[in-house]
Order: structure tokens, then C-alpha cells, then sequence
């Protein structure tokens, strides 16, 4: 399963639009070119930007990697993952699944395949290295923020959801984060969209690719963007 993400900058050529529909608004894109948190090498328990409605309007807003319930006490358990299959049955995640649901934008999610010796690093990105809307929860915590620039008022926090795998993806890992395509971001996002069609939304993506980088991304320390060059051929 992921753990660290790649977010570079919104590309300058991609009207919002393509991603978000008539969710895209002037503001939305000055927010995704000037305030999305990026980073080569993003590791949990650190701020991310997430993409959520507020209302009739979809907004970009800083949260903390690790679900944090207003019961927990532990900040250390905090998870960064969700599986699919208990976010029904777990009341971890129960509440948010059902009304809080978030995007996280990404330009890609690191992976580690099993070798021999050692553990090979790869990028799972979109053939065309667009970006990936990968499927959250969010909540709120109120207390004092861990982590600099977050919210004063309180914490917003995620998780992402895993599904299986399929395609190039099963070649590599189990798990992946779930991917929401373009078409759906309205209903995954608006909390009354029935949850069968929700539920449906989680499936595993046959069409991402992937290919190897440096383990040099194996540190979190490493932030340099060339952590995420390609070391050899893209598998499709």
C-alpha cells in the first residue's frame, strides 16, 4: 500500500474544468495555482491540500494526513489509510464515509515492490501524467493544531481509501488509494448521494502506469523534485 504521495504544481496548461466540471470556478483555479501544498515526497502525519464542498462551492483547504476523530486521544493512531471494505463497519471511519468525503489531488502515489534484496520504489502516475483525485475522508478535531499551517480554529484531517489492485498496480502492490474520475467528483463529494452509488465509485484502476525512481524517495528528508524521475521505462 502507498505511503508517501507526489504533488507537484497544478499543471499550467490544465483548465480546472477538465478535472471538476461545473464545480470549477475562478477561485477554485487561482486557489489550485497559488495555495496547493506540493511537495515530491509527502509522508503522513504531514499537511496536504484536500478538495472538499463547502456548501454549493468546492474549495482547496489544508488538512493533517491521519484521520482525526474528535474521540481520539492518541495522535499516533491516527490512520492515513482506510480499506475499503470496513468503512462501514468501523467507527472509525463510519461517520465521514457516510457525509464527509474529500479529494486529495496528487500527481502521483509512491509504491514499493518486493525484490530480492531489497525493496524497489515506484510512481504510480496517469499514462499522461495528469492528476490523480484519489478518494478520502475527512474530519474535524478540535484542539490546538500539531502541524504549521493548518486551521487555528480546529484540525482537518484525512484519510485516504484503499481498494485492490488491478492492472499494472497488481504487478507491484496489494492495495492502492481509489481514484475518482472526473465524472464523478459531484456525487462522491455531495453527502447525499446514495451510498450504493458511492460504494460504487471504490473499484480498483486498471488504467494507471507506473514506473521506477531512485530510492532515494525511500527518506521522506529527500524533498528534491528529482526523487521522482523516472529510473527506467513506464509500465502501461
Amino acid at each position: 500500500m502507498a505511503g508517501r504521495l507526489y504533488i507537484p504544481p497544478y499543471p499550467a496548461d490544465l483548465p480546472p474544468d477538465e478535472l471538476f466540471g461545473s464545480l470549477a470556478t475562478p477561485a477554485l483555479e487561482r486557489q489550485l495555482r497559488s495555495e496547493l501544498l506540493v511537495s515530491a515526497n509527502r509522508a503522513p502525519r504531514m499537511p496536504a491540500s484536500m478538495l472538499r464542498l463547502e456548501g454549493p462551492r468546492l474549495r482547496l483547504v489544508p488538512a493533517l494526513w491521519g484521520l482525526t476523530p474528535s474521540w481520539l486521544e492518541i495522535m499516533n493512531h491516527a490512520p492515513h489509510v482506510a480499506r475499503a471494505e470496513s468503512l462501514e463497519t468501523r467507527r472509525m471511519f463510519r461517520e465521514s464515509f457516510i457525509s464527509q468525503r474529500a479529494l486529495i489531488p496528487v500527481g502521483g502515489v509512491y509504491v514499493w515492490k518486493e525484490q530480492p534484496r531489497m525493496k524497489q520504489p515506484f510512481l504510480v502516475t496517469h499514462p499522461t501524467r495528469a492528476p490523480l483525485l484519489l478518494a478520502a475522508l475527512w474530519t474535524r478535531h478540535f484542539s490546538a493544531p500539531l502541524m504549521e499551517g493548518l486551521p487555528p480554529e480546529g484540525r482537518d484531517s484525512f484519510a485516504l481509501i484503499s481498494v485492490e489492485c488491478a492492472g499494472v498496480t497488481s504487478r507491484l502492490t496489494d492495495r492502492m488509494p481509489a481514484v475518482i474520475a472526473p465524472h464523478q467528483v459531484r456525487d462522491w463529494l455531495n453527502a447525499e448521494t446514495p451510498l450504493e452509488t458511492v460504494r460504487s465509485m471504490l473499484t480498483p484502476n486498471a488504467s494507471l502506469a507506473a514506473f521506477p525512481v531512485a530510492r532515494l524517495v525511500n527518506d521522506p528528508e529527500h524533498q528534491e523534485w528529482s526523487v521522482a524521475h523516472p529510473t527506467g521505462p513506464m509500465l502501461t
